[in-house]
């Protein structure tokens, strides 16, 4: 930690200071897995308001439960806009997609 360096006892801002501050692949990858968990989390979120099992989910969309319980998987990489658009359409929602700058993604949640 540099003198200019304020102290901190937030255990979150400890990591990403001795991990990924000022390591730009560390910090490209954190936002990659950071995007797969909300995917993950949102599909589950509409879902569940949706009052759908996996099993429902997945016989609306034409595909399997199993493929549903991946999507819902924060480690799953392999979200598709088609299978995106797929599902907000089985629950009445449509798919909205946003740039940020990367300044703004790239900071610390």
């Amino acid at each position: 930690m540099s003198r200019n360096t304020p102290k901190t006892t937030d255990a979150i801002a400890i990591i990403h200071r001795r991990h990924y501050a000022n390591r730009p692949d560390r910090e490209i990858a954190l936002q990659e897995e950071r995007a797969n968990a909300e995917i993950a989390r949102k599909i589950y979120d509409l879902r569940k308001a949706a009052g759908l099992s996996q099993r429902a989910l997945a016989e609306l969309v034409g595909t399997t439960a199993s493929v549903i319980c991946r999507l819902e998987d924060a480690d799953y990489e392999g979200h598709s806009l088609a299978m995106l658009q797929r599902i907000a359409s089985a629950v009445n929602k449509r798919v909205e997609i946003r740039f940020v700058s990367r300044q703004t993604a790239l900071r610390p949640a």
